[in-house]
């Protein structure tokens, strides 16, 4: 609830998930050790990836309203989206008596959408921010209630890597936010600036990875490395394209090797047995170790020097058009 510009939960009972979650489990655990029931709403899309027991809602309407108010004691229950597909009205902000919030991985207003890791790794920001804010009816414009900034660690270079060390800390802040609201702790809002922000769209590894090879050499590093595990990796084609797309992964970027001249750019240069030598538009050359096909090998060993990755400019093109957008049941064409 909202008083005097603070956030608190009187007598806090239920804690009520709306959204998917990869530590669900873990977030049942903390809290039933503080003595909390817990519920999970998902959408049909999200659903399939939860093992635990859930109800699905794909819009909020008159059936999940009636849901809400049979199964829960509103004002104290703590309504928590975790990346839900739901879209929460004004009508629904009042109806769950403002203990809707939402927990978001980077710093806002700067950071607010989707695709957290991948752009996070694309921009080499190295700042990881726990944050909780109240929803609005914008996106991810919320008032926040709290938050908690750490660095990543120099080893975190993949988005397996980022979201690894994100969600042991989500669970740290989870947990301490939690305790704190059953304490009686009241949260001073803080509100966003409405003229500063960025908005990064959601994307898709399978439309927006496409490598263009004219990139300078730092940038295609963090850009390969950005749809690395656990996605499929970012695309490209190999000479004539008689493998198909191909998807790139454990790359390194290499000083070692001497300068070469941008229409060089996705020649490789040398095989060296377990790993390819790989020409840049820059200073740099990429070291590749995994070049996989669409049944996931590795066609590294079928690979010689002077053959060269490209990727057709209509696929980039195609790329940089796409806008993904993910409904309650997955991600539309458009």
């Amino acid at each position: 609830m909202i008083e005097n510009n603070r956030f608190y939960v009187n007598s806090l009972e239920k804690i009520v998930f709306i959204g998917f979650s990869e530590v669900y489990e873990k977030l049942i655990q903390i809290n039933a050790s503080l003595n909390l029931a817990t519920e999970i709403i998902s959408s049909s899309d999200q659903s399939k990836g939860i093992h635990t027991k859930h109800v699905i809602f794909d819009k909020v309407d008159e059936k999940f309203y009636l849901y809400i108010q049979d199964t829960c004691n509103i004002e104290k229950t703590l309504f928590v989206s975790l990346g839900s597909r739901l879209i929460f009205r004004k009508k629904t902000i009042e109806f769950l008596r403002g203990n809707l919030i939402n927990f978001h991985g980077t710093r806002l207003p700067l950071d607010a959408g989707g695709g957290l890791v991948t752009w996070k790794i694309m921009r080499q920001d190295r700042i990881d921010n726990q944050l909780v804010h109240l929803i609005d009816e914008g996106i991810d414009t919320g008032p926040i209630i709290h938050n908690s900034v750490s660095l990543f660690p120099k080893e975190c270079s993949i988005p397996i890597d980022f979201e690894s060390y994100r969600l042991n800390k989500f669970l740290d802040f989870y947990n301490s936010f939690i305790v704190e609201v059953l304490r009686g702790q009241y949260f001073n809002l803080k509100y966003q600036l409405d003229y500063l922000g960025r908005y990064n769209t959601r994307l898709s590894t399978m439309k927006h990875g496409y490598i263009d090879w004219s990139l300078e050499s730092y940038q295609l590093y963090n850009f390969i490395n950005a749809f690395d595990d656990p996605y499929p990796g970012s695309i490209t084609f190999l000479n004539s394209g008689n493998h198909g797309p191909v998807h790139l992964k454990s790359v390194h970027l290499h000083g070692g090797d001497s300068m070469g001249h941008p229409f060089m750019a996705g020649l490789v240069s040398r095989h060296d047995k377990h790993w390819l030598i790989v020409n840049t538009n820059g200073r740099y050359s990429l070291i590749v170790e995994k070049v996989l096909n669409s049944s996931h090998q590795n066609i590294i060993n079928f690979i010689k020097p002077g053959d060269r990755f490209f990727t057709p400019y209509t696929f980039l093109e195609s790329s940089h058009s796409y806008k993904a957008i993910y409904s309650s049941k997955g991600e539309e064409e458009n």
